[in-house]
């Protein structure tokens, strides 16, 4: 029996269940402290499911999950270090007021906040993100920068920010347990965690959660990846090729050859492509209306940021957010 070290990392865990849940995330973030407190021997770590109404959520994949409790129950909270929001599909649809001010009112309580997969979008509605980093699923991220500004919106897997502890979708939940786990008994325990549940790799929070060209193009050619992401940093007001070669000690043609060498492509294709996908996340996301995302994108024009957006994707930006 390993005994747990002083930190002020939670072991006591609420889940908040939205409706549209994403439930690979849930089960990712409670299976580690479940078999943690199996190798461990030991009974530190707990957790309980709430709801809004204390009736069962629906899952993404329509399953039906039983919840320990509502929000407004008697001691819903008790003993709780932290409650995590447990977002999904749909998530602007399934958040109001009402949560919004009863997460604050948990926030004065002084209790640790946290979210998985869509939920950081929850808790950036009711203003509890301001200042603060935090991960969101990628699908998301580009819709909580342009809607939350004060938010530090991180590519990363997840992020442990004082006492806001968030995580992007699918599995990361359960990389950032086991970062509490291995700080709490030490990388043996998260470890043999892991080897139970067959997870080859324990990724850290300063691994992003997708970076293509670093995994593959970008590790043969740092200043392909240096330039990429340049241009992912500057979609707003896109900079010039000449700017771009000059910054990765180029000329403007080694930098065409480099990427139609490794992308098949000019560099001016990738970036309206970057552009376009963002453009296409805005649309999904949020009310914006077209005319702003044009904008957003660097486009100087609607009409040619719908004929670009029409050549890549078969359709125009009206349609898409149809």
């Amino acid at each position: 029996m390993k005994t747990k070290k002083a930190n002020t990392l939670p072991s006591r865990f609420g889940f908040l269940l939205i409706d549209d849940f994403t439930l690979i995330s849930l089960s990712s973030a409670i299976a580690p402290l479940r078999m943690a407190n199996r190798i461990c021997g030991a009974n530190d770590y707990a957790w309980k499911t709430l709801s809004i109404s204390g009736e069962p959520v629906s899952a993404s994949d329509g399953l039906s999950i039983n919840v320990d409790c509502g929000i407004r129950d008697e001691g819903a909270l008790n003993g709780l270090d932290v409650l995590v929001v447990c977002g999904g599909r749909r998530v602007e649809r399934n958040t109001s007021k009402s949560l919004s001010v009863w997460l604050r009112s948990v926030d004065k309580q002084g209790m640790g906040l946290g979210a998985i997969c869509t939920g950081s979008y929850i808790l950036a509605e009711a203003g509890l993100l301001d200042g603060y980093s935090c991960s969101v699923h990628w699908e998301n991220m580009a819709a909580i920068a342009d809607l939350f500004p004060s938010i530090d919106v991180s590519a990363k897997i997840f992020t442990i920010d004082r006492d806001r502890f968030t995580s992007s979708g699918g599995t990361t939940p359960l990389d950032m347990m086991l970062h509490i786990i291995s700080t709490q008994y030490g990388p043996d325990v998260s470890a043999g965690v892991a080897e139970q549940f067959i997870y080859e790799r324990i990724r850290q929070s300063d691994d992003d959660q997708r970076v293509p060209l670093r995994h593959s193009e970008g590790r043969q050619s740092e200043k392909l990846l240096v330039s990429a992401e340049l241009m992912d940093a500057n979609i707003r007001e896109p900079i010039s090729q000449e700017e771009l070669a000059s910054y990765v000690g180029l000329s403007r043609r080694q930098l065409q050859r480099l990427y139609q060498r490794y992308l098949s492509c000019t560099p001016s294709s990738y970036y309206l492509k970057i552009r376009l996908q963002r453009a296409r996340q805005l649309l999904r996301q949020t009310s914006s209306s077209i005319v702003e995302i044009s904008a957003s994108t660097g486009f100087i024009s609607s009409s040619h940021f719908s004929k670009a957006y029409k050549e890549l994707y078969g359709h125009s930006p009206s349609a898409e957010r149809q």
